[in-house]
């Protein structure tokens, strides 16, 4: 299914106005990129996500999306793919006893989370975040699906801080992104 696609000029256009940056957010020295505007505009919003569909893999399974963020961005890509969604959670909310992994933060540590029978053997997954930065969070979710015994399409993010290279922590698995960025 063909899908329609921004021009370069008009998604430089759309994301620099609906994607707001606070200086100094949460901490000194970090410029945090809210997408907050985007969302809340429909007509932005759909233009993205219409954007997004075009420039992923064919025939997806399943999106698995990253807490919290990778769930808003993610479940309207997997609604338009025809795809199921996958919560990937963060630790002690889901039932049962999911399979996790846990993985070290700039400050501290973390796990995700997902439930036990989420993903069949062999399904063509693909994993859907906002943000692409350090690519802690993405390493550690792509780790583990992977212990899903799934074909793992790549990660596919909104936004890409090139000048942190959370790319590097991804090697050999496919990364798409909308709209890339210098930190």
């Amino acid at each position: 299914m063909t899908r329609p696609s921004l021009t370069p000029q008009a998604l430089q256009e759309l994301m620099t106005s609906r994607i707001a940056e606070y200086p100094d957010f949460p901490e000194p020295g970090v410029l945090f990129r809210d997408i907050t505007p985007l969302l809340a505009d429909p007509v932005a919003f759909h233009a993205i996500i219409s954007h997004w569909c075009s420039i992923l893999p064919e025939r997806i399974d399943y999106i698995v999306g990253l807490e919290a963020r990778g769930f808003v961005m993610g479940t309207p890509l997997a609604y338009e793919l025809g795809a199921g969604f996958i919560p990937a959670r963060k630790a002690g909310k889901l039932p049962g006893t999911p399979r996790q992994i846990s993985y070290s933060l700039e400050y501290g540590s973390a796990t995700v989370e997902i439930a036990e029978n989420a993903i069949p053997a062999g399904s063509r997954v693909l994993v859907v975040d906002d943000l692409l930065a350090t690519g802690g969070t993405a390493a550690a979710a792509i780790e583990l699906v992977r212990q899903f015994d799934v074909e793992l399409l790549g990660a596919s993010f909104l936004v890409e801080l090139q000048g942190l290279d959370g790319r590097s922590k991804l090697p050999e698995v496919p990364v798409t992104t909308v709209w890339s960025i210098p930190n």
